[in-house]
């Protein structure tokens, strides 16, 4: 079962385990004990998808409430957090190291914190980084790079040869952007504040867009 928190002005909402009720199911009986108002919602091992994110926040907004932040254990919820403008905050699972599972290949690696420069970092999945990446540093992935913050370093995705792969910031502004084999300098002009973008292949070329919030959740 879900727990309800008052905390000052900003309640906290935690959604019950997904191994013992769904949050849908949990919804009802907790926002009958929930003030209206702001909340942080801990989201805990729930893996949601943009979709998921904008129905609970419908649901919320409905009943008088607004989510003022996630607090979330699962990276793909920050990713789906982020695509659609929540505030989302990665946290420990609270297991030992020694019960954590080492994450298959292929899989999403996720650092927190800032790279600076002669920082790099690599990954044989894909690569999120919450955080920013400082002119100088490098950051490198066999699938889709992702960084929410600021990447104004040096970025490759597709390491291996992958040509479908994309890399995705808050704010693409990096010195040198690389997709496969395919090379390219970041853009000059100042990106639209608010709207992630992506790097793209397309006919051979790297091309820049605004990162659509479908897309952005796929890693």
């Amino acid at each position: 079962m879900g727990l309800f928190l008052d905390i000052r002005s900003v309640k906290t909402l935690h959604l019950p385990d997904q191994r013992l009720q769904h949050w849908r199911d949990a919804l009802p009986d907790l926002l009958n004990t929930c003030p209206v108002g702001r909340l942080d919602l801990h989201c805990g091992d729930w893996s949601l998808t943009c979709s998921d994110l904008r129905d609970l926040q419908r649901i919320l907004e409905d009943s008088g409430r607004q989510i003022h932040r996630l607090e979330v254990t699962v990276a793909e919820t920050v990713v789906s957090a982020a695509a659609i403008g929540l505030d989302g905050r990665l946290c420990e699972a609270g297991s030992s190291d020694e019960d954590k599972p080492s994450p298959p290949p292929g899989s999403l690696t996720v650092h927190q914190g800032t790279l600076r420069s002669g920082d790099h970092l690599q990954s044989d999945g894909s690569l999120l980084v919450v955080g920013d990446v400082n002119p100088g540093a490098r950051i490198s992935a066999a699938g889709d790079v992702l960084v929410w913050g600021r990447l104004r370093g040096v970025a490759h995705a597709g390491r291996d040869g992958a040509t479908s792969t994309r890399i995705v910031s808050l704010h693409l502004r990096p010195l040198q952007l690389r997709i496969a084999d395919v090379v390219a300098r970041g853009p000059e002009d100042q990106p639209i504040a608010g709207m992630a973008e992506q790097a793209r292949l397309v006919d051979g070329e790297i091309v820049i867009e605004p990162a659509q919030p479908q897309a952005l959740a796929r890693s």
